[in-house]
């Protein structure tokens, strides 16, 4: 299994930056191989990811939903993938993002790039992004507020 842990201060108010994070369709804008995620429901996504020239389809369950506070999710099939995600008010227009990504890379590619630490890099450049996203439009597109308890 891999872990991969990331955090990173965006400089909108928590709501901003949980709100946003709370938009998955939107996840290509900013996360690298991801080429869609379709929200099926409430607490259920479907992904579809790119990695090393191998494309995977997959299901993920949203296990717990704070707004404000966190998202933690984990696959349901396939492939396995789990991570949460928690905000951190630091001030009033300041909010550290905590990232824990737990994977098991299956393909010959994915061990590789385990290997290489691909996966924390990727994480951790994703987390730019979305800094630099949400930073560059000031607010979020839309927002989710209810709860999903463990």
């Amino acid at each position: 299994m891999t872990t991969a842990e990331q955090s990173i201060d965006v400089s909108v108010p928590v709501r901003t930056a949980y709100d946003q994070w709370t938009q998955f369709e939107e996840f290509p804008l900013f996360m690298s191989g991801v080429e869609s995620v379709q929200q099926l429901d409430d607490k259920r996504l479907h992904w579809k990811v790119s990695f090393g020239g191998v494309q995977r389809e997959f299901d993920t369950e949203i296990t717990e939903q704070i707004p404000d506070e966190r998202v933690a999710w984990k696959s349901t099939g396939g492939t396995t993938h789990a991570g949460v995600v928690t905000f951190h008010r630091l001030d009033e227009s300041t909010t550290r993002l905590m990232l824990q990504l737990d994977m098991e890379p299956e393909t010959l590619a994915e061990k590789v790039g385990d290997k290489l630490g691909i996966v924390a890099r990727q994480a951790k450049r994703d987390m730019e992004r979305f800094k630099e996203f949400i930073e560059a439009r000031g607010t979020q597109s839309g927002g989710w507020r209810g709860e999903v308890r463990h």
